[in-house]
């Protein structure tokens, strides 16, 4: 199951429309989220997603290419990582 799975972490100057922006841009590429936080820290945003790839027609790759796109829009850090390997480098 984790191999499906993918964090996305978003960071930046806290404005309007930033979920939505994410959330539409996961709907679009098929990636279903398992759950979401986020939070304001001094005017600053940042969320941390958990995301299911297994049911997209999209790669991993197409996936954070579009949302590392999505986040130079917005004028903020998007990163994507496989949950597995996250979890791996976690593990030591």
């Amino acid at each position: 199951m984790s191999e499906n799975q993918i964090f996305v972490t978003v960071s930046g100057v806290d404005k309007v429309g930033i979920v939505a922006k994410v959330a539409t841009a996961l709907a679009l590429l098929e990636v279903n989220i398992e759950d979401i936080k986020q939070t304001i820290m001094q005017d600053h945003f940042v969320m941390f997603l958990l995301g299911n790839i297994g049911k997209s027609k999209f790669s991993f790759k197409e996936i954070k290419d579009q949302l590392t796109e999505i986040g130079q829009e917005l004028g903020m850090e998007i990163w994507v990582q496989r949950k597995d390997i996250f979890d791996k480098m976690h593990n030591v």
